[in-house]
């Protein structure tokens, strides 16, 4: 197999996964719902595309580890939405068997079960996010931005009299913080978060999909009309409303019904607190004709000193640091994502603890890791490269400079 390809899939599960934590233990039932999907998807095409690689039967059993936290979610879920038309969501990700992969030893290893095929319950998350603007470290703009296009008209809505934006495309690296910063934003006005993955409604919404999504733009009109606002993010969505040369029928007619139900959604003549917030790390994949209808293009950038100071901050809080000097981390740390800057610090964390376990001292009840330095962050450095290369920072500052709509 490909030692390129297998290891950017495995670099995507385990940033998906990671994300999917975090969203966990901060209580975002849904957006974590979502990125344990992402992680299960990424390792099961692994163990599809190659189906003798050494490693499938760890993959599948971490996708069945995160299959059971999604239902262990789902039952919180369901409990807060029972009452409601559309159902407790009750996601299916393993929806087909994986070619059969091969232990280490040759052995066929265990495989997931395959379910039913997912719909429309199975895909839809509505939330209450609980991320506050204070959880998104730096990024002034992007919060500047968000309020003005939604906070602001939603809190007073009469000081409007042209409308407001609607349509809202959060562009820029991966691991920068826009899923973040959407859900803060709904936090700021106790909107319902609607998480929807573009990426699944095209594989897995197919035949019945142009219904589905009109349920979802209903659903949250009928919230709006009881004056509840309500963000609609849809996390990638290139696979949505990209350049398509193979499309078939089936993906033609739910990009437009898509389309038909988001222009419906910005018409100016409606004054409902319905938002379309779409996340994308490739802007340049999105067509040109569909680009208008984002109102506001705000690019999310990877994090400036500023921002990574405060990270690191944040970070390192529960570190045992001794002569470290975060404003040095934080420089040296030039052009690392967010999702770097807590890598960065969790293999600081990694390295002496397995210094620790080396030597012999773990049985010890007493024993502790030996502080960290700033010569345990320099090796890390060593080690390690940003995820965001400097070709990719000039890709999003040159389409950010011909469709800027901040």
């Amino acid at each position: 197999m490909s030692a390129i390809a297998a290891n950017e899939l495995e670099n995507a599960a385990i940033r998906y996964a990671k994300e999917a934590t975090r969203l966990d233990q901060q209580g975002s039932k849904g957006l974590a719902i979502t990125y344990y999907q992402k992680a299960i998807d990424a390792f099961l095409k692994m163990v599809n595309l190659y189906p003798s690689y050494e490693l499938n039967k760890v993959y599948v059993q971490r996708a069945m580890m995160y299959q059971e936290r999604i239902k262990i979610l789902q039952v919180g879920s369901a409990a807060e939405t029972a009452d409601e038309d559309y159902g407790a969501p009750e996601l299916q990700p393993m929806n087909r068997q994986p070619t059969a992969p091969q232990s280490p030893q040759g052995r066929p290893a265990e495989t997931a079960t395959p379910s039913k095929k997912s719909g429309y319950e199975d895909l839809l998350v509505v939330e209450k996010p609980c991320v506050r603007w204070d959880d998104v470290s730096g990024l002034e703009d992007v919060k500047r931005s968000l309020k003005e296009a939604i906070v602001y008209p939603a809190k007073r809505p009469d000081l409007f009299p042209l409308g407001w934006p609607r349509g809202i495309l959060l562009f820029g690296p991966p691991g920068c913080g826009k899923t973040l910063a959407a859900a803060a934003v709904a936090t700021e006005i106790d909107a319902s978060f609607y998480s929807v993955d573009a990426a699944s409604i095209m594989s897995k919404w197919l035949g019945e999909a142009e219904k589905n999504v009109a349920k979802l733009f209903r659903s949250a009109r009928e919230r709006a009309s009881n004056k509840e606002a309500s963000i609609i993010f849809i996390d990638e969505i290139d696979s949505l409303l990209g350049l398509h040369s193979n499309e078939v029928g089936g993906e033609i007619r739910v990009r437009n019904q898509f389309l038909k139900e988001m222009d419906g959604v910005i018409d100016k003549g409606k004054s409902w607190s319905v938002y379309v917030v779409g996340a994308t790390n490739k802007p340049w994949a999105l067509d040109w004709g569909f680009i208008r209808r984002f109102q506001k293009r705000i690019h999310v950038p990877v994090p400036d000193y500023d921002t990574r100071l405060k990270m690191f901050e944040l970070y390192t809080q529960k570190l045992n640091l001794q002569g470290v000097d975060i404003r040095e981390v934080a420089t040296i740390s030039e052009g690392f994502s967010g999702s770097d800057v807590r890598d960065i610090c969790q293999a600081v964390q990694l390295k002496v603890v397995g210094e620790l376990f080396e030597s012999g001292l773990i049985h010890d009840a007493n024993s502790k890791p030996r502080p960290i330095t700033i010569d345990d962050f320099k090796d890390i450095f060593t080690r390690r490269r940003p995820s965001v290369t400097a070709d990719m920072i000039k890709a999003y500052e040159m389409w950010e400079e011909n469709f800027r709509a901040c």
